[in-house]
């Protein structure tokens, strides 16, 4: 089978280069009107992320089942935002701060919230007064809010929610004697939604920027490293519309930590993509000298892994629909509609860009501040008319530049850096370094053509000694505590709501303002009653009358009865979003449930919150050989083999326990942190296999394709050689680009970009440069098994 190294370059009439280039510019003003008319949609992603439990769970869910219940016995849902007030110095209340604390009770409903009225306005009616701690140290000021009214949108595009935490917290400034912190379900949100409001600024300003770096220290040029950004930047913006019409029409379930990843996962994969596309465009150049038809050798190069890379991401993250939680489900959806942009972009507008001869970038000067500003004025109040003069400066500058050139290009045809000889149409994208026909291809004789050589001299040793070192690594996977953390765990910095929590902690029974909830029949009530009050972790426990606490004849109200329902208010000892307090749910469930007759149902906020974490083990049981077989039947049709598919799952599926394993001993022993969610492990999977397997399938796709020509083992050090510069620059975006979840201050998001950079660096530098190729080369042949492949000579 003739390869593409050896195919003999067709004269070509001059209008056929004309031909591609006009395709090419059709190509990218399409994809550049296309942003134009996606862009706005992307800027309003935030608007319907739901970041709440309850959101997450199925309809089967006990916590479920007992929110629709409660539907019934009020038409409002109440939110709390806890106030507690305490003094700096942890000294007793005095009188005074007893009268300031009622103050503060009294001006909160009169306090103005920004963009929306005042803080009156979204409250349920019950009475704001200070409760005092049994230890006379604090004061506990609930402030109900409606949960309709607390979920709208204000004026500046904050929910309701927010504003009113923001008032209550200037307004804790006026007390500077008195240390007072917002907290509860209210205060917990209105900071996650200020932590997930940064994600379109500062992780696509960081991604960016990150991606720009190491991109120009990697091509070394002036010009190159915009190209990739620019493809990466639209195909983000496509998938991001996309996202914001499937969650907009309650098709998926959108949380922040989701659209979060989507931003890292087109950056990371699209660039890679980028990487691979690039490098045999510069290939194919040494032998050929037209650049039309050097791309078109290119695609053809690159189309098949990339296609099977991207499918094999897609549908890695598509098993994630299996998921019982609603956030996991949309995950996969969300992933997969980035993986697709990137890879579409990717081969259609990546090589337009690359082959548009230079006469074309004044347009694109325009374009893009044009763009940019119509983008930026729709989601803002920016106005579009400052982008468009720097778009015209732009132009015009670049205008005058390219006429100054082109005229010294004519007149003189041999004149500096810039002559056609030196600066040809094509491959000027690469300058100062633009391949030349019949020029040695200076991979094959770099660094990683030293690697082979040693790879190909001591095969055995090398994958035994390597497989050893991942061994090591993966037997620490086992110390990963992967059990949950609480809420105010989930924050890297010590916030307003989590200060507030620690407070709540010390001086109340910590599931005080989110008490768990349990539903029974009329006619089991006092032995419901009686078995609630004897379990352990319950500190409080009375029937729900409808009637407001600390509202006149509350204590004498009867309990509320609905379709011979009634609902059972539960304080817990421990802290609601605490592992003690899931305990003591697991532990009522087990009891009232055992109850005859009584049809018992426990919810709640940490009741949620269990049941998100039984599913998240119910996903990951499942999830997780579904990953594995499906991602087997792709690289078995493939490579055409059984053995290599085999060899490849085996070694990804090591670096992700030595991956596990390095994540437990960071996490513990340097982060410091107190734990993972449930769903770290499954998430980290899911990338990892995805991902990991996406830089073998480009290395054993070129092996495969020089073992055709030379012969296995040799085939698998020049396949080695010639894609190893390039598939560790993409190993190194990746990581990079998951690195930059580090910026946003929650666990979740720092672990699992932490888990995915350390995962895709031992895949690039450990398991695609020495185990996989040493190991390959060990066995032979017989690793094509059962192709044709497998028979032929060495």
């Amino acid at each position: 089978m003739a390869s593409i190294d050896t195919l003999t370059p067709t004269p070509k009439k001059p209008s056929t280069g004309r031909r591609a280039v006009w395709i090419a510019v059709l190509v990218a003003i399409a994809w550049l009107a296309i942003s134009g008319f996606v862009g706005p949609l992307a800027g309003k992603l935030n608007e319907v992320q739901k970041n709440d439990n309850a959101s997450f769970l199925p309809a089967s869910a006990e916590s479920t089942l007992v929110a629709d219940e409660q539907v019934g016995f009020s038409d409002n849902t109440s939110f709390p935002l806890l106030v507690v007030v305490t003094r700096p110095d942890g000294a007793a209340m005095s009188a005074a701060d007893a009268a300031t604390a009622a103050a503060v009770a009294a001006a909160i409903p009169g306090l103005p919230v920004e963009g929306g009225g005042t803080v009156a306005d979204y409250l349920d009616p019950s009475p704001i007064i200070p409760f005092p701690s049994q230890d006379g140290n604090a004061f506990l000021i609930n402030v109900p809010i409606n949960g309709d009214k607390g979920g709208e949108k204000l004026t500046d595009g904050e929910l309701a929610f927010g504003g009113i935490t923001t008032a209550v917290r200037e307004l804790a400034l006026n007390y500077p004697d008195l240390q007072i912190n917002a907290t509860g379900p209210v205060g917990i949100l209105s900071d996650l939604i200020k932590v997930f409001g940064a994600i379109d600024t500062t992780l696509l300003g960081a991604t960016a920027l990150v991606v720009a770096i190491i991109l120009i220290i990697v091509y070394r040029s002036p010009f190159l490293w915009l190209i990739p950004l620019l493809a990466a930047g639209i195909a983000l913006s496509t998938a991001s519309a996309i996202v914001y019409y499937l969650a907009k029409n309650d098709v998926l379930v959108l949380n922040g930590q989701s659209q979060g990843i989507l931003t890292v996962l087109v950056f990371g994969a699209g660039t890679d993509y980028a990487l691979l596309l690039v490098a045999r465009y510069r290939e194919e150049l040494h032998h050929h000298d037209q650049h039309a038809v050097a791309m078109r050798a290119a695609i053809r190069g690159v189309i098949e892994p990339i296609v099977a890379s991207g499918a094999t991401v897609i549908i890695g993250l598509m098993c994630l629909l299996l998921s019982e939680l609603n956030s996991n489900r949309s995950l996969g959806p969300v992933g997969a509609a980035g993986i697709a942009a990137a890879v579409i972009v990717m081969l259609t507008f990546l090589p337009a860009l690359l082959i548009i001869p230079s006469v074309v970038l004044p347009i694109l000067a325009f374009l893009v501040p044009t763009i940019i500003g119509l983008i930026l004025s729709l989601v803002t109040d920016i106005p579009i008319g400052p982008f468009v003069t720097i778009g015209g400066a732009f132009a015009g500058i670049t205008v005058i530049g390219w006429i100054i050139f082109g005229i010294l290009r004519v007149t003189r045809p041999g004149w500096g850096p810039f002559s056609r000889q030196n600066f040809p149409s094509g491959s000027w994208v690469f300058w100062p370094k633009m391949p030349r026909v019949d020029d040695t291809d200076e991979r094959l004789s770099g660094v990683w053509s030293k690697v082979a050589k040693g790879v190909g001299r001591r095969p055995r040793l090398t994958w035994i000694a390597t497989a050893l070192v991942m061994l090591v690594f993966a037997g620490f996977s086992l110390t990963l505590k992967a059990d949950g953390i609480t809420t105010t765990q989930a924050f890297v910095e010590r916030t307003d709501s989590v200060i507030g929590q620690e407070k709540l902690a010390d001086h109340y029974p910590g599931g005080l303002g989110t008490p768990t909830v349990v539903m029974a029949n009329t006619s089991a009530l006092d032995e419901v009653l009686s078995t609630v009050q004897a379990t352990e972790g319950v500190a409080a426990v009375a029937p729900y009358s409808g009637v407001p606490a600390g509202a006149p004849g509350a204590e004498m109200a009867e309990p509320m009865i609905v379709k011979d329902r009634v609902q059972l208010l539960v304080t817990l000892s421990a802290a609601a979003d605490s592992p003690a307090a899931s305990e003591s749910v697991q532990l009522l469930r087990d009891r009232v449930h055992a109850i005859a007759g009584a049809d018992a149902l426990v919810g709640g906020q940490t009741a949620s919150q269990l049941d998100v974490d039984i599913a998240s083990v119910h996903d990951r049981n499942i999830i997780i050989p579904v990953v594995l077989g499906v991602i087997f039947l792709v690289l078995m049709l493939l490579l055409r083999s059984i053995v290599a598919p085999v060899l490849l799952i085996g070694t990804v599926l090591l670096s992700y326990f030595a991956t596990l394993g390095v994540c437990a001993l960071v996490f513990d022993n340097v982060f410091k942190f107190a734990g993972s969610d449930t769903s770290f492990p499954l998430f980290a999977f899911v990338f990892l296999v995805a991902l990991g397997v996406d830089y073998n399938i480009f290395l054993m796709t070129r092996v495969r394709e020089e073992s055709i020509k030379l012969g296995t083992r040799p085939g698998i050090l020049k396949g080695l050689t010639v894609t190893g510069g390039v598939i560790t620059s993409a190993g190194v975006i990746l990581a990079a680009t998951f690195l930059v979840l580090g910026v946003l201050p929650l666990v979740f998001l720092r672990e699992i970009g932490f888990a995915v950079a350390i995962g895709v660096l031992l895949d690039t530098f450990i398991i695609r440069s020495t185990l996989v190729p040493a190991l390959a080369y060990d066995i032979g042949k017989k690793i094509w098994w059962p192709s044709k492949l497998a028979k032929s000579p060495e």
